[in-house]
């Protein structure tokens, strides 16, 4: 048997956590806490090897963060939080804690805009009878663009990332860096306001693309973007939520993308494999997470951004860092944990999942919902192959041999995470299935999640039975020469489904954001 019938077995035998208890929404706004913080919300988490031509030595992990945004939200837009640090945790050891992790902060400065020929410095016009250097203007930016330069931007964001060996917090510290010259202080492009402020967004951005140097690692050609991109998760929001208020049985493109038209603020690193492996296993396991400090104390009298020398800003934030959102698996927080354990979770680490949430898997919520609705037969409890497969990854055992799909092979401490074994090649644009392995395509969901990859339905495929035989669902069959569909087209959905030409076909491979204005 082929390596590839081999994974595929491995898939049919189990599922991960975020398919078996199912799910209908990434996360956007998921736990009451963070969905009043929604510049540290994350939105969803990817990680896959790069399907770029020519590069697919590399892995791609994007994380999203700043859920359903309006592309007309000015004149503020969708800064990032420069009193938060978000981070992007990768665990190669299998003890569910970070071995590598990637720490972005955020400065912003205001009052930058400069126009000389207009006599305009720090973002204040001249105007007959106002004061001298002129009053500040409200808006982000002064003056039109021309093809792919803005025009003068009156409020600009930089960042740093820092790499991080071991704890997170005790690890050993070394900053990222600009291949050439070595910065390690780099721009994030503005949002795009629309086609008057920026003709050319898709060229004003790319020319953001940096290429990195990684400390501690032969990172030739890693690259990395901070930018605003368009919303890449595909779900019909509204019906799903209303007591799943369609045909879950109906074709799959049957109704509309509820957030097609929102964007999101992306975090991208394209980094070697050897610079994320341990060097003898293929499968690394990662999640993201943004914190916050313990204490806020808000002044009621400020005096200007500190950022900009006002030295008494809206607020001051003390403390030690307080994480407030995590995300790993994609659908997660919104219906597999309990309303009451949700900003539990958030504030989680993988390494205590079981403990802390290893019933919610065992005992999944959302088939006993959908036979209330639907009279659907849920497989029956206790899902202890659900739960091995969420806190361990994908094992089977083959003709007699095992093989470790997305399970580490030096697994000590099982814990919730996105996980991708890099062994496994890469399908070209071409070859791609939206549905993953319920469609014979070993490279997708659950081996790592591309954006093309329909989580929604395969997670509800999956949780209604496609494994366990139960309701006639759509599956793979590895039995044969070649790996065949069964029972194709029975595919519990929500309506809607991806556009692979929605997407780039190189990094970041999410699509230039919606303008603000025509």
């Amino acid at each position: 048997m082929t390596r590839n019938k081999i994974a595929m077995a491995a898939v049919l035998a189990a599922t991960s956590l975020a398919m078996g208890s199912a799910a209908i929404a990434s996360s956007h706004r998921e736990a009451p806490f963070v969905a009043g913080l929604p510049k540290v919300d994350g939105t969803d988490f990817y990680m896959f090897r790069s399907y770029e031509p020519g590069r697919e030595g590399f892995v791609t992990i994007l994380a999203n963060y700043q859920p359903l945004q309006d592309a007309y939200g000015g004149p503020n837009y969708f800064t990032m939080d420069p009193d938060a640090l978000y981070e992007i945790h990768v665990d190669n050891s299998g003890d569910s804690a970070e071995d590598l992790t990637f720490q972005f902060r955020f400065t912003n400065a205001y009052g930058q805009a400069n126009i000389p020929s207009l006599n305009v410095t720090g973002g204040k016009v001249p105007v007959t009878g106002g004061p001298a250097g002129g009053v500040q203007v409200p808006l982000a930016n002064i003056g039109p663009g021309m093809g792919a330069a803005t025009g003068a931007l009156n409020v600009t964001e930089s960042y740093t990332v820092k790499l991080v060996r071991g704890n997170r917090r005790t690890g050993s510290v070394a900053a990222v860096t600009a291949a050439s010259g070595g910065a390690s202080s780099f721009t994030k492009p503005v949002d795009n306001i629309g086609s008057k402020s920026i003709p050319d967004y898709a060229g004003y951005a790319a020319g953001f693309v940096q290429n990195i140097n990684v400390p501690g690692c032969a990172a030739t050609g890693a690259r990395m973007f901070v930018g605003q991109r368009r919303e890449g998760f595909v779900v019909n929001l509204g019906q799903v939520f209303d007591q799943v208020n369609l045909n879950p049985l109906g074709a799959r493109n049957s109704a509309g993308n509820t957030i097609g038209n929102k964007n999101v603020t992306t975090l991208a690193l394209e980094l070697p494999i050897a610079c994320l492996t341990n060097g003898a296993d293929p499968v690394i396991g990662a999640w993201t997470t943004a914190s916050k400090r313990q204490a806020r104390l808000l002044n009621p009298n400020p005096a200007g951004p500190v950022a900009n020398g006002g030295g008494r800003g809206p607020s001051r934030d003390g403390g030690a860092w307080t994480q407030v959102s995590r995300l790993g698996s994609p659908l997660v927080n919104e219906v597999v944990i309990g309303i009451t354990d949700k900003d539990k979770f958030n504030t989680s680490e993988p390494k205590n999942d079981v403990a802390n949430f290893g019933a919610y898997v065992l005992y999944p919520t959302l088939p006993v919902l959908v036979n209330v609705l639907f009279n659907v037969p849920p497989p029956a409890t206790p899902r202890n192959d659900l739960l091995a497969a969420f806190v361990t990854g994908v094992t089977a055992t083959v003709n007699g041999a095992p093989f470790k799909y997305t399970a580490p092979t030096n697994l000590t401490v099982p814990g919730e995470m996105l996980r991708l074994n890099t062994a496994i090649a890469p399908a070209a644009i071409g070859n791609q299935n939206d549905l993953g392995f319920l469609g014979c395509d070993l490279a997708g969901f659950p081996n790592g999640r591309r954006p093309v990859d329909d989580v929604v339905d395969i997670a509800l495929t999956v949780a209604e039975g496609a494994l366990t035989g139960t309701n006639g669902l759509q599956t793979c069959n590895v039995s044969g020469a070649t790996p065949m569909v069964v029972n194709p087209g029975a595919v519990v959905n929500d309506g809607a489904r991806p556009n692979p030409a929605a997407y780039l076909t190189a990094f970041p491979y999410l699509n230039t954001p919606v303008p603000g204005s025509p």
